[in-house]
């Protein structure tokens, strides 16, 4: 199958992999990304440096909640949703107002103009987050979303917009729950990146809590095939997990990294953080059953690979 695809937040961690193997399968790809200040501009141009080579990839350096997006959209095939405003933490207080407008009046834009119009698909990146910190694991897509965060609320709100134009406009929505993606091109706030910067540096890593938390992470090229799957799905309305469904604690994280490294982690532990749930598990027979995804990479392989290629 191939087709025109737009990718919004394409400069981004997972955007990026997802336009690489867009192309790589013979789409034509237009990336849209605003390069919003939430880490370095010279990471997420890095990123995009191969895409832009491409003759079949057509750069839109601009924001949704102000593009003329009709111009855009005109003859695109399948939209893929990824750009947000990212990060729990930081979502709190005066910063929410830009959670708001970049994860909630954005995705509501980019709905509207492509409510009337014949589109094959219309993928949305959510997350775990909605979920919130919940005492039922694993997570099933029948829980209620309880979010913990004010990112996660914003992420849930967003996807209930998208539910939304499904049911009244006909919009053939899927959306996605992302759980703790990692690999190459990880944002550098994030967990795994910062283990592996500061086990190179002989630094200490700042664990939030006493480390037995346990994410369910889930290697970059298994979230990108859940996209292409879910493109391929005969319906829509659907809300599916993207996980492995095997949660790791953070201190096995790090010893996987220092075994890969051959170097010990300096550890610091300080109290958890506000928004931060305890454990994420995610259920993923919906998936496997619907979409037929099966996770492939296994935890050590992509941590040896993200940390490979960190050190280029």
């Amino acid at each position: 199958m191939t087709g025109k695809a737009l990718v919004t937040g394409c400069a981004g961690f997972i955007g990026s992999h997802l336009c690489d193997e867009l192309l790589r399968r013979k789409w034509e790809v237009v990336g849209m990304d605003c390069f919003i200040d939430n880490y370095s501009k010279k990471l997420k141009v890095r990123n995009i440096s191969q895409l832009v080579s491409s003759s079949r990839f057509r750069f839109i350096d601009e924001d949704i909640t102000k593009a003329p997006l009709s111009q855009y959209i005109k003859d695109i095939d399948v939209i893929f949703h990824l750009a947000s405003l990212p990060g729990v933490r930081e979502s709190w207080g005066e910063s929410f107002n830009d959670y708001v407008v970049n994860n909630i009046l954005a995705t509501q834009r980019l709905l509207e103009a492509v409510k009337d119009r014949d589109i094959q698909k219309f993928v949305y990146a959510s997350s775990s987050s909605v979920y919130g910190n919940t005492g039922m694991l694993p997570m099933k897509e029948i829980h209620l979303p309880r979010p913990f965060s004010p990112y996660g609320v914003t992420k849930l709100a967003a996807e209930n917009l998208c539910h939304l134009y499904y049911k009244n406009y006909a919009v053939p929505v899927v959306s996605l729950r992302y759980f703790t993606v990692y690999g190459p091109r990880q944002r550098p706030d994030m967990s795994v990146s910062r283990f592996i910067n500061a086990i190179h540096a002989s630094a200490p890593i700042t664990v939030y809590g006493d480390g037995t938390q346990k994410r369910d992470f889930t290697y970059v090229h298994d979230v990108v095939r859940a996209n292409i799957l879910a493109v391929q799905l005969p319906t829509a309305g659907e809300v599916f997990n993207v996980g492995t469904g095997n949660p790791v604690g953070l201190l096995e994280v790090i010893r996987i990294l220092e075994k890969i490294m051959g170097k010990r982690a300096l550890l610091r532990f300080t109290e958890s953080q506000k928004g931060d749930v305890k454990d994420t598990f995610a259920d993923i027979s919906k998936a496997r059953e619907l979409l037929g995804f099966q996770p492939s990479i296994g935890l050590e392989e992509g941590l040896l690979y993200q940390v490979e290629a960190m050190n280029r």
